[in-house]
Formats: C-alpha cells, structure tokens, sequence
C-alpha cells in the first residue's frame, strides 16, 4: 500500500499543472477572420496536449503543444460571412468564441495620424464632420482591434486589446483612417472587414522594426551594442522607478480631469520655494532637444524676472506661446491659467496677471508641463515668450530653471521628490526603453499579433523622420520586408500615406521624406495614397480623415481586389529638355491632367547657377511644360519641394501629383 501511495505520489509531482487552454487575446469573440483562406490559430497549453479547433463552418484542425506547451495549426476558412462560432479544445477544456465573422482582415498602423481617433484630440486636433460620423458609424460588420501601447526588449507573444463591433457607442476611439478605409471597403465589397490597429504618436520608423533588420544599418549597430553594455545600468534605473509612488491613469487621456493633479504644485509654484539646486534650460524649446532627453511625464519650470517701479501694473499679459501637451501657469504663486485637457499642444498661451500680484523688483514664474508623448515643453518662438503692458514688454526667452517631478510610462505616473532633486540623482543610463527605442514598438506591438492571418497592412507614418530622410530611405522598404518575413504570408499588399504638407520649420527637409516614400514604390505590391491636397500647413494632424482612408481604400481595390479604378495622381516618370523649356511626363494621369483652380503653382526651375527659382508651368496634353524667361539651359525641375507646398497638379479623376525633384538628392 505504501509503495502504491509513492508511485502515486511521485506521479502527482512530475506531472505539470494543467491550466487549460489560453489564447492570446486577438482570438476572441466578435473577431473578423480572412476569408478564403487556410487562417493561422495558436495559443498556449500543458506540454503534449492535444489540441482540437472547429469552426461552425464545417472545418477542424488539431495539434500537438511542443514542450513549452505552446502550439499553432491552421485552420480552413469559407467564403464571407457569418456569424460563425470557433471551438477550440483541449484536454481538459473548451473555450467557444461567437459572433465571428468571415471577411478581409488589415493591419493599420504608424504615428499618430494613424492613431487619431473618429473623435480626434479636441479641441485643436479633430476630425471633420467627426460628430456626424461617429452618430453614422453604425456597422456591426466592421470590426476592430486596437493594440494597446506597449514597448519592450524582446518580441512579446501578448499584447492587451479587444475585438469591438463598429457602433456609435465605439466608432469615437477607432482610428480614424483606419475607420473610413474599412467603410470604404465593406461599402464596395459588401462583406465584413475587420481591421488591427497598431499604432503610437510621434513614433519613428525604426521603433516598428526588429532588431535584426535594423542591425544591417550602421547607425543601428552602434545603438544596439550601447544598449546590450547597459543593461545593468538600465535594469537599476527600472529598480529605481518600480520604488517611486505612482498615480495610475485608468481613463482614456481625453476624459481625465488633469486640473485635480497638482503634480508639488504646492512646492514648485510657490514663490519663496528654493530652487537653487535646479538645472537651467533655454527657452523655448522641445525639452527632448536638450539633456533631459526622450521623456514623457511633468516638468516644472520656473524663471524669476525683475520689474522696474515704472512698469505698468495693469492690464499685464503673460505669454508662453504653444506648450506641449498642458500647463499650469502661476505668477508669484497664485495660479493665473491653464490649458488642462488634452489636444492643446498647439495653442498659443496668453493669461491675465491681476496688478495686486505683481510688485516692483523680483517676481517669480512657475509653469507646471504635462506632456504625455512626444515632444514636450515650451517650444514656440522666442518673441512669443513675454510680459507686455502698455506696450512695454519683459523678454522671457532665454535660461528657465526646471525640474521634472513625474514620469509618464504605460499610463502610470511615477512620482518624484522634489526636495531633495531625486530625478538629478536617479541611476543614469545612456539608452532607457520606451516608444521610441529602436525595434520596442515591434517587440511590443506587432509581434503579438504575428501570426493572425491577413489581407494586408495599410500605413500612415514618417512625420518623426522628417530629418533624417536618407536614413528612412532605407529604414522604411527594410520595415516593410521584415514585416512580411516574420507573417510568412507572401508579399501581401502594403499601402502607406505619404505626408502631408506641413510647416516643420528649418532643419527639416520633408519633401525628401516623400521622395522616401515615393521610392519605397519600388517593392513589390506596394501602394502610396498622396494628401498633397488634404494637409494642413499649420497643423500636422490633418482633419480630412476621410479622403486618406478613401484613397487608401482606392489602392485596395485597383490592386487587391481588381477593381476598375484610378487610384493615383499622376506621378513624375521622366523630362525632356528642349532648348529652354523641360516637358514633363508622367503616369497615372488618369483620364488627363488639371490644374487646381486653373493655374499650376510651387513649380521651380534650375539653370546653371544651381539655384532653383519659381518657373511659369503649363499643362499641355499629359504632360507639363515648365520654364523661365532667365533660364536658357535648364537643368532641373521641382515641384511642391517646401515643407507647407500644397498641391496644384492633378489628374481628371481628382487625385493630387505626388512632389517630385528631378535632381538626384
């Protein structure tokens, strides 16, 4: 009996605990599948079970999990339709998913013109007719699945997200491209469509690509070998910051009430508080520019100024110009204004000081700065920061004193002393992890939904690689095969945005961006959607969602699903130079070539001076006939070249010409 007990016993031990069948959380209820098509399942169980999957439909598969209990089969799909069930079985479990439909499946992804919800970012950045569409956005056909950010060493098997069905009540936190490109698509198919959206504001092209195709580009190389040496430096700053009390955000950014977070204002804005351990910084400026780097969370900062007898106390103006993303302003302690809500990067801040807190000699400002992506600070024009009366007016560009107090990572604020300058003295390291780390967006949030069966992707993405465009040159075609290597489903259809016209400002060369992606046409089965048209000089989040997503859609159609369709402006193909004039030619000049309002703008000329000059340009037939009565041997030709040049060239069909150089760059 005793010898019975043991075996048993032993038995009870070695064998491992079975915890059923877990799926990762892109297999779920409500979930479109590809149709047509042998799809991929997979998930996790005990090592060597047995595992069964059956589709309503009519198909079943089954496999074995490999000693890390982690399995994958394929599964047989019908035609378009729905609503099916899946059960997938194990040994000692069944997990049955309902409402899954049968249809075309995208991945959509990119920075955050991608990202930008149906709501938009009120109330500086939203979409047009946005409220109208979301009342209209009922489709229960159209569903999505939305990544939640996340950032991370090595590629994850998981990601956080649910399948939503496409309803007024869900349409407003759906990207908006990613939206209308669905409608699009379910309106000319008429069949569901489900999309996965993957997307993260201000985020470079290199965050949404592996290690190892980043690691055949120099730059890279050296990034990765500083990375790999301070790992031990790294792993003792995450020590540091696990240690620190945090304030969780457990709402979408839009709907928090910032104002309630005083982030030590009761310290950093008070007028005799002793700042003078605090490090200095120019302003404006983006603070990522300086030492403090790729930060998101709150910066204080604070600047004493001296106010001679004679300067007039009333009707005193504070301006700051655009803060990224809010602000808190206090003047000697007493708070005059704020923009506390989400969306009010680009609004310039002008606040009242009442005379009664203003006295002659030293005064004290402190500016309290949430940013939680991208850039962040006070970042407009010197002349924009100032205190004007009368006429008479304080600079306050120039050094500020600041201090970062909180750390804004996976919605959760890390908190920071401030008396005693914690963030100063925090463990150091040369290469810290976040979104936009060099392959952390496709560790985080593209190989958890590697292997779900798709159709395609579609990609909205470069306005982060404006400055260094030859890099994204090459960075960007790599992104694109990597992608498809690790799906392992062909050359499937890539089709991406190119940027729209945007004032960068000065060390930025956009138009080469453009000619970047423009390039990047040279891959097979790839598509540009051009918004040379539809941009918005002044704010880099166009609201003209609905064309981007239609054009996009457009490209799906003519390639993918062979429709009949012009689905491109027409795009420069070669020049001829006769005597004193350069004739262009072109293709996809669709049904024929206009000019916007009559008359073709923002085209130049170069002669042998190497310098480009505005040219008198004329359509003639399908081509363009370009000239200047000071060039009598031109030599080449540029069109909508400048950052903020919108688009005057476009076929019949309504679709904009994509800007070109004909200099080799």
């Amino acid at each position: 009996m005793r010898h019975v007990t043991l075996i048993f016993l032993l038995s009870f031990i070695i064998t491992p605990f079975l915890k059923g069948v877990e799926l990762p959380s892109v297999i779920s209820d409500n979930m479109v599948l590809q149709r047509n098509t042998v799809v991929t399942i997979w998930g996790k169980a005990s090592p060597g079970e047995q595992i069964s999957v059956k589709g309503s439909w009519g198909e079943n598969t089954s496999c074995t999990t490999n000693d890390n209990g982690k399995w994958k089969t394929r599964l047989q799909t019908p035609e378009a339709g729905g609503p099916f069930t899946l059960e997938i079985s194990g040994e000692n479990e069944t997990k049955e998913f309902t409402d899954i439909m049968i249809g075309e499946v995208w991945l959509a992804s990119g920075q955050s013109n991608m990202e930008m919800p149906l709501k938009g970012w009120p109330p500086q950045d939203t979409v047009q007719n946005f409220e109208q569409e979301i009342q209209n956005a009922d489709y229960p056909d159209i569903r999505m699945f939305t990544v939640a950010r996340n950032t991370a060493l090595k590629p994850q098997y998981e990601c956080s997200g649910e399948w939503e069905k496409c309803t007024p009540g869900n349409a407003p936190e759906f990207s908006a491209t990613a939206y209308f490109f669905a409608r699009k698509l379910h309106r000319s198919l008429g069949i569901p469509v489900g999309v996965i959206h993957s997307s993260w504001g201000g985020t470079p092209v290199e965050s949404w690509t592996s290690r190892q195709y980043l690691e055949n580009f120099k730059p890279y190389q050296s990034f990765f070998a500083q990375f790999d040496t301070s790992k031990q430096v790294r792993e003792q700053f995450n020590t540091w910051m696990e240690e620190q009390p945090v304030i969780e955000i457990n709402k979408e950014e839009s709907e928090v009430d910032w104002s309630k977070y005083d982030f030590k204002s009761g310290q950093c804005a008070n007028a005799d508080f002793d700042d003078s351990g605090w490090k200095t910084m120019e302003l404006p400026q983006n603070w990522e520019n300086t030492e403090v780097g790729s930060f998101d969370g709150v910066i204080w900062y604070r600047k004493t100024i001296n106010i001679d007898e004679d300067f007039p106390d009333n009707q005193v103006t504070l301006e700051l110009g655009p803060v990224d993303d809010m602000d808190a302003t206090y003047f000697n302690g007493v708070k005059i204004g704020g923009h506390e809500s989400t969306g009010q990067w680009q609004t310039e801040r002008s606040y009242s000081v009442p005379a009664k807190h203003i006295s002659p000699g030293k005064n004290t400002i402190a500016v309290k700065v949430i940013d939680l992506r991208g850039g962040g600070g006070i970042f407009g024009a010197p002349a924009q920061l100032n205190l004007s009366a009368n006429g008479d007016t304080i600079s306050l560009a120039g050094k500020w004193k600041y201090l970062p107090v909180a750390q804004y990572r996976n919605s959760t604020f890390y908190l920071f002393d401030v008396s005693n300058r914690e963030f100063y003295e925090r463990p150091a390291s040369p290469v810290l992890l976040n979104q936009n780390t060099p392959s952390a967006l496709y560790n985080g949030m593209i190989a958890p939904v590697i292997p779900f069966t798709i159709q395609g992707t579609i990609w909205y993405q470069g306005e982060s690689n404006t400055g260094n465009a030859g890099l994204y040159k090459e960075v960007f075609p790599a992104m694109i095969k990597n992608w498809r290597n690790d799906w392992q489903l062909g050359q499937f259809p890539f089709y991406y945005v190119q940027i729209a016209p945007y004032d960068y400002g000065e060390g930025t060369q956009s138009a080469r961006l453009r000619e970047a992606q423009l390039e990047t046409l040279s891959l097979p089965n790839t598509g540009m959607a051009v918004t040379m048209d539809i941009g918005n000089p002044d704010k880099i989040h166009p609201a003209n969602k609905q064309d981007v997503g239609k054009r996009l859609a457009m490209q799906a159609l003519s390639k993918t699903y062979g429709k009949d369709m012009v689905c491109s402006g027409p795009v420069y193909q070669y020049m001829r130079i006769t005597g004193d004039t350069v004739r262009l030619h072109f293709k996809h000049t669709g049904s024929g070539l206009k000019a916007k309002d009559g008359k073709l703008e923002d085209f130049e000329i170069k002669g042998q001076n190497n310098k480009f000059i505005q040219a008198n340009a004329r359509i003639k037939g399908n081509t363009v006939v370009v000239s200047h009565p000071d060039i009598s041997n031109p030599k080449a030709v540029r069109y909508a070249w400048d950052n903020a040049d919108e688009a005057s060239l476009f076929n019949e069909e309504g679709l904009p010409a994509v800007s070109f150089n004909t200099a080799v760059w």
